[in-house]
């Protein structure tokens, strides 16, 4: 299963793409939901529960013990990309396509 966020703003204008499947390290900003604008470092892709885990969002249980709390992946922002020669790979083969359309600028404007 893979599990695909946003590229932040930048990051899409940079690799002309709009979305990458995310993984561990990444960093991601969250923007829906109770901890909205929150950011940190993917510590786990939970892909049974189509979840992520993303460090400093806990929740203290009853107990006293720490639990990550599960986010889910369309509702974050990439912002920081860890990049390995598969995932440059696989930008290269997204964004790769800069002529999407028929006709390029010269032939509009002539």
């Amino acid at each position: 299963i893979m599990m695909s966020s946003m590229l932040s703003k930048d990051l899409r204008a940079k690799y002309s793409v709009r979305s990458v499947p995310i993984r561990r390290d990444d960093e991601v900003m969250i923007v829906r939901g109770q901890y909205h604008d929150r950011e940190g470092k993917v510590t786990q892709v939970y892909r049974k529960k189509f979840r992520i885990h993303i460090e400093r969002v806990t929740r203290d249980k009853a107990n006293g013990q720490t639990v990550p709390i599960g986010i889910h992946p369309s509702k974050v922002i990439i912002t920081k990309l860890k990049l390995d020669k598969d995932r440059k790979a696989l930008l290269e083969r997204k964004g790769g396509k800069d002529k999407k359309g028929k006709y390029s600028d010269k032939d509009v404007n002539a």
